[in-house]
């Protein structure tokens, strides 16, 4: 099977499909900044194995459907945490996949439907935080992750019982900032989401490092020093992991939605924040998920002709 995997671009791009050394298909990474963005859209180009997209249904708003699954029958999220993680950082993400589910945000996916025309879910019980997680503070696999050691994170999850094995599952491996990740996190992508079959089940499974030592590459101007949840890395953190989530659900084994240029829908408006506000703590936010205030990129709405947005 071929590993797909799309990786979130440093700061200010659209993620590009790149081929995934050692693996099995493409990685959906989001790119670091407009530089290195043109420089990944040329050899993406060129790497062997991608070919032309057939396009199918769908394309009038700038992004088409290319007959692959899609996450209709609701998606249930599997925190693992890889290294000393602080209690912050792990309680704002938490906070925000915790009640992202309903929210005018999420909402946008449900203009990208299946083959049937079954629709993304947007409500708190079809996209919900399992009470089940894993944690490895040994730092068992070492502190330079390699893509195959993020998959093994999942499979081990999986298969010492800490969460289940599910199709409707979305593994989400945040990692600690003292971590890196050897196919080029902080210098070619922020995070990136994937799939594997394990236990005869394809398991959609996502990257998402701790940016501290490269604020500049993966998180937005507004906040490097100063955050809405005072947290500048985990609001970054924040950003990604909305990126990949909505792109998993949309496009989860990399052959559903996506455009001419291999960008998925969070791509399409990958580091684009639209309007901002002033904190309480004088950092910007754009949206309030639950109730708190997060900074988090665009998503692209599948209707009227296509555009960036916060909600829909």
């Amino acid at each position: 099977m071929m590993k797909t995997s799309l990786k979130v671009a440093l700061s200010a791009a659209a993620a590009a499909s790149l081929l995934i050394a050692g693996g099995a298909a493409h990685a959906s990474k989001e790119i670091a900044t407009p530089g290195v963005q043109n420089q990944i859209n040329k050899v993406v180009a060129s790497v062997k194995g991608l070919g032309k997209p057939t396009f199918g249904g769908g394309g009038g708003n700038g992004i088409s459907y290319h007959n692959g699954p899609v996450m209709v029958s609701g998606i249930t999220v599997y925190p693992i945490w890889y290294g000393n993680i602080s209690a912050s950082t792990k309680s704002v993400i938490s906070g925000f996949l915790a009640n992202v589910g309903g929210s005018p945000y999420f909402n946008i996916n449900t203009t990208y439907y299946n083959a049937s025309n079954q629709k993304v879910q947007n409500t708190a019980t079809s996209l919900k935080l399992s009470t089940s997680s894993y944690s490895d503070t040994s730092y068992a696999l070492g502190t330079n992750l390699s893509d195959a050691n993020i998959q093994s994170l999942v499979a081990t999850a999986i298969n010492g019982g800490s969460v289940p094995n599910d199709v409707n599952g979305f593994y989400l491996v945040i990692t600690a900032p003292d971590v890196s990740e050897s196919s080029g996190f902080l210098t070619q992508y922020c995070g990136w989401h994937t799939y594997s079959t394990i236990g005869n089940t394809p398991i959609k499974y996502s990257f998402v490092g701790d940016p501290t030592a490269g604020m500049t590459a993966c998180a937005s101007k507004l906040n490097y020093t100063s955050s809405p949840n005072g947290n500048p890395a985990a609001d970054a953190m924040v950003s990604v992991v909305a990126h990949e989530l909505e792109e998993a659900a949309t496009d989860p084994q990399i052959s559903a939605w996506y455009d001419g240029s291999r960008a998925e829908n969070a791509d399409k408006c990958a580091w684009k924040f639209g309007t901002t506000k002033t904190a309480t703590n004088g950092s910007s936010y754009n949206v309030v998920v639950g109730t708190n205030q997060y900074l988090i990129q665009q998503n692209w709405v599948n209707a009227s002709g296509g555009y960036c947005a916060l909600s829909y």
